[in-house]
C-alpha cells in the first residue's frame, strides 16, 4: 500500500492509462485491480532468465536463452485444425541444434540463412532441441536480461501487463511516497520505495530482482507484525480483565496429590498462566503441547485455579469424543472434591440441557465441558472467569470470539496437541503469548516407527496378531470411508472387510467413521476402551480425543496420503500405557516428497521437528489441512524461506510498538496510517 492524496493520480482507475479501455478495465478488475496504485502493487510471481547461456551448460528441461545462426530453411508442418509445426536448425557455438515452434507459422517468411538468432525456450538435452517461446531476430547485446512474469486472466496478456505497468510507474512517479522510517532503510540498506518498484517490475540484473525483494518482503512482515503486536498490546492494556486471587494452598495440595510428578515444561507452563490469572490483564496464551505431554493436567491445575477464585469455567473441544475424554480425565483428576462438572453437546437431550442452562446461569455449575453447543446463544454464565479451547486451531476465530464475550473478559487459554512451527506461531497466532511443552513425562516410552510396502502388509497382520494374542489392542486408519474412483487409496469399508476375512472369529474387528452418528461413534469406543473390539479399522476420526491405553499398535494404510503433522498425532494414540507401542506406516509412494515423509517419520518422535519439515513440504496453507482465517497470504514473502526477515520484522515491529517514539514521532506517520487503515488503529492511538 502507498500513502497518497485522495487526488492522488494512485487513486485514479486503471481506465486512465493509455489502452485500457471498458473491457479491458472489467478484465483488470476480475484481477482485483481498480487502481493505478492497485497495478502498481500487481506483483510478479517469477522471472524469465533472458541472459545468454551456453548451450553445453544448461540442464535438461531447463528453460535458457541461446544466440546462433539459422543453418536450415524453415520448414513449416501443418497437423490438425489450426495448429502448425516451424521447424529449423542453427549453430550455437559448435552444436546444431534443431528449433520448434509451434503454431507460430507466419515467422517462416521473417527466418533466413546464416541470420543472427536469439532463441529462448525449454531445452532438451537429449535430443539436442529447443521448444522455444520466443525468438529474436538479430537481437542485440543491450536486449533485458530479466522479464517479469505475472498471473493474468481473461484476455490479458503478460506483455500488455507489463506495459500498463510500465505507464502507471512513470504516470506515478511524483506520487510514490515512502511508508517505511529512514531509520530502518538506513539500518538494513533497504532501496525506497521507488526504486525498489522500478526494480521489481523491471529489473536490469539478478542484483536489482533480490534487493527489490528484500525490502518489500521486510515491508509485509513488518506490518503484519505491527498489527499482531498493536492488537497484543490492546488485549493486554486495555481489555479490562479479571484479577484472579486464587488459592494457592487448595493447589499446592492437588499437585502434591498427583500419583506422577510434573516435568519441568509442565510447571513453567503453569507459572505463565498463574501469573496471568493474577494480573489485571486478561490472559491471551496458546499452549502448544506435542502428544503425550500432559495438557490436560495443566489445564486441571489452571482450572482449579480459577474456580478457587470464585469464577466458573469452560472447556470447549472441537468434537463430542474429546469433550467427553476431557470429562473422564478431569473428573479422574478431580476425585473427591466438591467441584460441579456437566457435559454439554449436542446430543444432550433438551430437558436434560435446560437444567444445564439453569444451574450454569445461576452459578451452580463450576465447570462446563462441551463442543459448540457452549456458543449458542441460550448459554449463559454468571460469572465466567477462564474459558480454554481444546484443539483451537480447528475452530474458526469468531467461535473463539463468541466463547470468549460469554463473560466479562475472562482469561483465555487456547491449546493445541498439534505442534505448530514457530514460523506459523509468530504470524497465525502472533497476537498471542505462546508457552511449550515439548518435554514427555518421565517412564514414557518411545513409539517404535516402521515403514513398509503393500506387499509385507500378511508380516503385519501377524505381527498385530501376536500383539493382540498377548492381550494388547490396534488401530488400522484408512484415509477414505468408501471406494473412490479418482483414488484407489485403501478405504475403511473394504479394510474392515479384508481383516475380518484375515482374522476369521479370532478377532473382533470393528468399524469407526465420521459418517456414525454421535452415539454410533460413542458405543465403538467404548467396546474398543474395553477391549471388547480389538482392532479398530477407522478413519482419522481417532486422530484426536481417544485414550485407549491398551492399545499398543496403529497401522496406517496410504501413509503417503497424510501430512507428517496428522501421521504423528495419529502415533500418538499408542503409547499410552506401560508397555512398548509400535506405528506401522504401509505405503508405497510415488514421489520424492512421500518418501522423504515417512523416512523422517521413521527418525523422530518429536512433533515439533515434524512440524517444521512438514510446513517446509506442503507449505503454510496447508497446514493445518485447510486454510485458515488466521494464517496471512502474503505477496512476496514466504514463511518457510523468508523465516529470518520474519523474526527481524517481529522483534522491530515489537520494539517499534512498545516505544512512545512511534506513537508520536512524525517518521512513523506513515506506518501508522497504515495501522489506522487495517482497523487495528482509531487515529493514533489504541482501541
Amino acid at each position: 500500500m502507498i500513502v497518497a492524496e485522495s487526488e492522488s493520480i494512485l487513486d485514479e482507475p486503471v481506465s486512465i492509462l493509455k489502452g485500457i479501455g471498458k473491457d479491458t478495465q472489467d478484465e483488470l478488475n476480475n484481477m482485483d485491480i481498480y487502481t493505478v496504485e492497485d497495478l502498481i502493487n500487481y506483483y510478479p510471481f517469477r522471472y524469465e532468465d533472458c541472459r545468454v547461456k551456453e548451450i553445453v551448460s544448461a540442464n535438461h528441461d531447463e528453460r535458457v536463452t541461446i544466440t546462433g545462426i539459422v543453418q536450415t530453411m524453415p520448414v513449416v508442418s501443418y497437423y490438425g485444425r489450426k495448429k502448425s509445426r516451424l521447424a529449423f536448425k542453427m549453430l550455437t557455438g559448435q552444436h546444431l541444434v534443431s528449433v520448434h515452434l509451434f503454431n507460430q507459422h507466419y515467422l517462416k517468411s521473417k527466418i533466413e540463412l546464416n541470420q543472427d538468432l536469439t532463441v529462448t525456450g525449454k531445452w532438451d538435452k537429449n535430443r539436442l532441441s529447443i521448444t522455444a517461446s520466443s525468438l529474436k531476430l538479430n537481437a542485440t547485446s543491450n536486449e533485458k536480461q530479466f522479464e517479469p512474469v505475472y498471473h493474468v486472466k481473461g484476455d490479458i496478456s503478460v506483455k500488455n501487463l507489463r506495459r500498463w505497468i510500465q505507464l502507471a510507474l512513470e504516470a506515478a512517479k511524483d506520487s510514490i511516497n515512502e511508508t517505511m522510517p529512514e531509520s530502518l532503510l538506513k539500518k538494513y540498506r533497504l532501496a525506497d520505495r521507488k526504486t525498489a518498484l522500478q526494480q521489481l517490475h523491471f529489473p536490469l540484473s539478478e542484483e536489482d530482482v533480490k534487493q527489490a525483494r528484500r525490502r518489500f518482503v521486510y515491508e509485509e512482515f513488518l506490518l503484519f507484525q505491527l498489527k499482531m503486536q498493536a492488537l497484543r498490546k490492546t488485549i493486554r492494556e486495555n481489555s479490562g480483565g479479571i484479577q484472579q486471587k486464587y488459592d494457592e494452598e487448595i493447589l499446592k495440595k492437588f499437585v502434591d496429590g498427583l500419583p506422577f510428578k510434573l516435568t519441568n515444561a509442565q510447571r513453567n507452563v503453569l507459572k505463565d498462566i498463574l501469573i496471568d490469572l493474577k494480573s489485571p490483564n486478561r490472559m491471551n496464551r496458546l499452549l502448544q503441547g506435542d502428544v503425550g505431554s500432559g495438557k490436560t493436567v495443566v489445564a486441571a491445575i489452571s482450572i482449579l485455579a480459577s474456580i478457587s477464585a470464585g469464577y466458573q469455567t469452560a472447556l470447549m473441544a472441537p468434537t463430542e469424543i474429546l469433550a467427553e475424554q476431557h470429562v473422564q480425565s478431569l473428573l479422574q483428576f478431580f476425585g473427591e472434591m466438591d467441584i460441579k462438572l456437566e457435559l454439554l453437546t449436542s446430543s444432550v437431550k433438551t430437558k436434560a440441557r435446560r437444567d444445564i442452562l439453569e444451574r450454569l446461569a445461576s452459578g451452580e455449575i463450576d465447570l462446563i465441558i462441551g463442543t459448540h453447543a457452549l456458543i449458542q446463544n441460550d448459554v449463559v454464565f454468571r460469572n465466567l472467569g477462564l474459558v480454554i479451547t481444546d484443539e483451537q486451531h480447528r475452530f474458526g476465530v469468531e467461535q473463539r470470539k463468541t466463547l470468549r464475550e460469554k463473560g466479562e473478559n475472562p482469561d483465555v487459554l487456547f491449546m493445541t496437541a498439534t505442534p505448530i512451527p514457530r514460523t506459523l506461531a509468530i504470524t497465525a497466532f502472533g497476537e498471542m503469548d505462546v508457552s511449550v511443552m515439548n518435554e514427555m513425562p518421565a517412564g514414557r516410552k518411545e513409539i517404535i516407527t516402521k515403514w513398509v510396502k503393500q506387499d509385507q502388509l500378511d508380516e503385519v497382520l501377524k505381527f498385530t496378531q501376536k500383539q493382540i494374542e498377548s492381550g494388547r489392542q490396534a488401530y488400522v486408519i484408512c484415509p477414505l470411508i468408501e471406494e473412490s474412483e479418482k483414488m484407489d487409496y485403501q478405504n475403511a469399508v473394504d479394510v474392515h472387510a479384508q481383516l475380518v476375512h484375515f482374522f476369521q472369529s479370532k478377532i473382533r474387528v470393528g468399524l469407526m467413521h465420521g459418517r456414525l452418528s454421535a452415539n454410533e461413534k460413542d458405543e465403538i469406543m467404548r467396546d474398543f476402551a474395553a477391549n471388547k473390539i480389538q482392532i479398530l479399522v477407522s478413519t482419522t476420526v481417532v486422530e484426536v480425543g481417544v485414550n485407549v491405553p491398551n492399545a499398543t499398535c496403529m497401522l496406517v494404510y496410504d501413509a503417503e496420503r497424510f501430512g507428517l503433522s496428522q501421521l504423528h498425532q495419529l502415533r500418538g494414540r499408542v503409547g499410552r500405557g506401560e508397555h512398548q507401542s509400535y506405528c506401522i506406516l504401509i505405503a508405497d509412494p510415488k514421489n520424492e516428497i512421500g518418501v522423504e515423509r515417512l523416512t523422517i517419520m521413521t527418525e523422530t518422535n518429536d512433533g515439533f521437528v515434524l512440524s517444521e519439515r512438514d510446513l517446509q513440504l506442503r507449505g503454510p496453507g496447508d497446514f493445518f489441512g485447510k486454510k485458515q482465517s488466521g494464517i496471512p497470504e502474503f505477496k512476496l514473502g514466504d514463511m518457510v524461506h523468508d523465516f529470518t526477515i520474519l523474526e527481524v520484522a517481529r522483534q522491530d515491529a515489537a520494539e517499534l510498538v512498545n516505544s512512545s517514539e512511534f506513537w508520536s514521532a512524525s517518521e512513523y506517520q506513515a506506518l501508522r496510517n497504515l495501522l489506522t487503515r487495517s482497523g487495528i488503529l482509531e487515529g493514533d492511538k489504541l482501541d
